[in-house]
């Protein structure tokens, strides 16, 4: 094996550095996916809080995150990472309130076949 590797870095050498990073890319891409894997693993139906963002509550209630921010009136945005809290702010409503208007709609879309589906 050592011969093989310092041989391919003698006469290879920028094709054995290519490998190697395309080796060490595809490691870190599974790694990420194994982590990605685990978290959502064990972070399904878990209470609604003020810091979570409605993607987050989407995936974690596995409902469809364009049919929940149409449900409590937010323009479909893809990548909206303002937390509950803050929308309250922004609308002048206390958390509690917004918080129990995304438990309600979370509730509707999960009994109808348009609000369940594919989450990001």
């Amino acid at each position: 094996m050592g011969k093989t590797i310092r041989s391919l870095w003698q006469h290879h050498r920028l094709l054995f550095i290519a490998f190697c990073i395309a080796l060490l890319i595809t490691l870190l891409l599974a790694l990420r996916t194994v982590a990605f894997y685990a978290y959502w693993s064990t972070h399904r139906a878990v209470p609604i809080e003020d810091w979570m963002t409605i993607g987050y509550v989407a995936r974690s209630w596995e409902v469809e995150p364009d049919a929940l921010r149409r449900s409590l009136g937010l323009d479909d945005q893809t990548r909206d990472r303002r937390s509950i809290a803050r929308l309250a702010a922004e609308r002048g409503v206390p958390a509690g309130v917004l918080l129990e208007d995304v438990r309600k709609a979370v509730d509707r879309l999960r009994e109808t076949p348009e609000g369940k589906g594919k989450t990001p």
